[in-house]
């Protein structure tokens, strides 16, 4: 049986999310140079969520996937799964931030579930909560020392560069955003396939 681990979340993601920077950063620019396109926008901005899926499948994605069409076949349960887990969130925070926490965390896969497995918002919500059951603070501390880490490196390098060019501090700052970005991304998904891994089964079962 395959645990989430906090060191797994940040050894799998930094791996996919370097082996997938290329396509992601694609993926990033094509969404900023079509979001002023109607209705296409709508598709392409599913499409990043989309991505988490097809990151945790394994592989190599392609950056034009945001323009597979299934992305803008659900964007009404999209939009209304966006609202209740907003609404929802919110108030967890009305109450003394903790709770807030807690279910950003335990609908933090509905999304997915609703791209990935065709659920409808009630159903996603559910099974998020379910499949999160007992690993919140895995995936809170995991995501977080990753972001921190992450960071880390970058500040560590924009501040040698900066003592040498500010071009190469420029530069380097929005690649290294890209990169944050890619490997955050890519824990999402890696969290992702591991939440919803089929049960290995005995073969003598």
């Amino acid at each position: 049986m395959n645990q989430l681990t906090v060191g797994g979340i940040i050894k799998n993601a930094i791996q996919i999310g370097l082996q997938n920077s290329v396509s992601i950063m694609g993926a990033v620019i094509l969404w900023l140079l079509t979001i002023w396109i109607p209705y296409i926008n709508v598709g392409t901005t599913i499409a990043m969520v989309g991505l988490v899926v097809a990151l945790s499948k394994g592989g190599v994605i392609s950056p034009t996937e945001i323009f597979d069409s299934k992305y803008r076949k659900s964007m009404g349960e999209f939009f209304i799964l966006i609202a209740f887990i907003a609404i929802g969130t919110l108030t967890g925070y009305l109450f003394l931030v903790i709770p807030g926490i807690v279910i950003s965390i335990a609908w933090g896969q509905a999304l997915y579930l609703l791209i990935d497995k065709n659920m409808n918002p009630s159903e996603a919500l559910t099974e998020s909560n379910r499949i999160t059951y007992g690993k919140k603070w895995t995936i809170f501390f995991g995501e977080l020392i990753l972001a921190l880490i992450i960071l880390a490196i970058i500040m560590l390098i924009i501040g040698i560069l900066n003592t040498v060019s500010d071009v190469l501090t420029i530069i380097f700052g929005v690649i290294g955003y890209l990169v944050y970005f890619s490997i955050i991304m890519a824990a999402k998904g890696y969290i992702y396939g591991q939440l919803t891994k089929e049960p290995e089964t005995s073969q003598n079962a």
